[in-house]
């Protein structure tokens, strides 16, 4: 018995539709492409950054926008000594929870440094912009260290 001849056909998905970001996380990715980085108070008075849409303790929706400080602390981190080719640098750096000054929750970003050693729990850091800001996540292109620890 022979093989059946294979039928094949070309086929490429695509989606004809563009999704927007809304008026929330619109706004938060307008600010970085000016350089600013806003939250959004909850019902709770607590400021969060990136802003969420619902508030997480009364799923109301929220719209009071905070302009929070490109300066934080570090809360937590992990030292990445082997970054792979999906991670935003070739050389060693960290992932860390920076809650940036004015804000209440922090949020995810990788810092720059020399050297794990560096690093410490309630380092003071610092925004760095890329060159172009287009309204990504990526216009904030790291944060790196201020030198100094926070009050605590």
């Amino acid at each position: 018995m022979t093989q059946p001849d294979l039928l094949t056909q070309a086929f490429e998905l695509g989606f004809t539709y563009t999704r927007s970001t809304g008026p929330v996380v619109g706004r938060f990715l307008t600010g970085l492409r000016d350089r600013k980085i806003f939250g959004i108070r909850s019902s709770d008075g607590r400021v969060i950054v990136p802003p969420m849409e619902y508030d997480p303790a009364t799923a109301e929706a929220l719209d009071e926008f905070v302009e929070v400080g490109q300066h934080g602390e570090i809360i937590s981190w992990c030292w990445v000594s082997r970054p792979l080719a999906s991670h935003p640098f070739k050389d060693p750096f960290a992932w860390a929870l920076i809650r940036l000054d004015g804000a209440d929750v922090p949020m995810v970003h990788c810092v720059l440094a020399a050297a794990e050693a560096e690093l410490a729990t309630g380092a003071r850091v610092q925004a760095v912009w890329a060159e172009d800001t287009r309204g990504f996540i990526t216009d904030i292109r790291c944060f790196e260290l201020l030198g100094e620890l926070g009050d605590e």
